[in-house]
């Protein structure tokens, strides 16, 4: 029996060409949680960043990879802040090796420096292009727990080297969430399982990046995307459909969870 959903956003309920929730899927979730399955978005996104969820009855966020899990009235579950050795090495790595780094808060994502790569990614996920500040000031406030670091998969090879603290996780090709290594939706679905007393075998968990992989093993039921990449595939125990054609709907129906 499933008692919790955990589901990706963007390329899993967000659809990257229409940068809305399918009514099918808003409409199957609703008709889950009616049932008393409990519903948790888990994403590489700040948790004040699901504007576009609020018709969605989620009931937490595993935010920031797994970093930040908040129930959805902003109670915290639990909290992995970047450490500040690594945030000061990581700017030295962004200056010795140009590639941009960014803060991903709730009040938004903010960069050290604009880049084509940075303009690009604002535009896929359908955000304002980021701010340019100083970084050191807002990494002050004590509340960081994931960066964006703007590379390619082979310069993230060199740069990570030198950050053996810290894990890359990638669900685009021109950019990495960073996080404290050990920590990522996976560990968030436990905090949850955790903190509600449900087992890992009673949950389900949807997505299709690399991001999701881990936590798509570790579900009782996971779910790739039709449109997921190789890891998140490979990761999983079953593909449905992709967001734009109803996958959400679909996998729940095909496991029972509705009907």
């Amino acid at each position: 029996m499933i008692k919790a959903i955990f589901l990706d956003v963007d390329g899993t309920l967000i659809s990257f060409k229409t940068h809305k929730v399918p009514v099918s899927a808003l409409e199957a979730l609703r008709r889950a949680h009616a049932r008393g399955v409990r519903l948790f978005i888990a994403t590489g996104r700040a948790a004040a960043d699901l504007e576009l969820l609020g018709e969605i009855p989620y009931d937490g966020v595993v935010a920031l990879n797994g970093a930040d899990c908040l129930m959805r009235d902003g109670t915290l579950v639990a909290r992995h802040p970047i450490p500040r050795a690594d945030f000061e090495k990581s700017l030295a790595l962004s200056a010795e090796l140009d590639f941009p780094v960014g803060l991903e808060l709730n009040d938004g994502v903010f960069v050290n420096r604009v880049t084509p790569e940075v303009v690009r990614l604002a535009k896929l996920v359908a955000h304002p292009v980021p701010e340019q500040v100083d970084l050191r000031a807002l990494f002050d406030r004590g509340d960081c727990c994931q960066m964006c670091f703007y590379f390619d998969p082979e310069l993230e090879k060199r740069v990570m080297a030198e950050l053996p603290g810290l894990v890359a996780s990638r669900w685009c090709p021109i950019f990495a969430d960073i996080n404290v290594r050990g920590i990522d939706k996976a560990t968030g679905l436990a905090e949850f399982a955790s903190h509600f007393g449900f087992a890992h075998g009673e949950t389900m968990a949807f997505g299709d990046g690399g991001n999701d992989a881990a936590m798509l093993r570790a579900a009782g039921v996971g779910v790739a995307m039709g449109n997921a990449c190789d890891e998140a595939l490979n990761a999983a125990d079953y593909v449905t459909a992709s967001v734009d054609d109803d996958g959400i709907r679909k996998a729940l129906e095909h496991f029972g969870v509705i009907e």
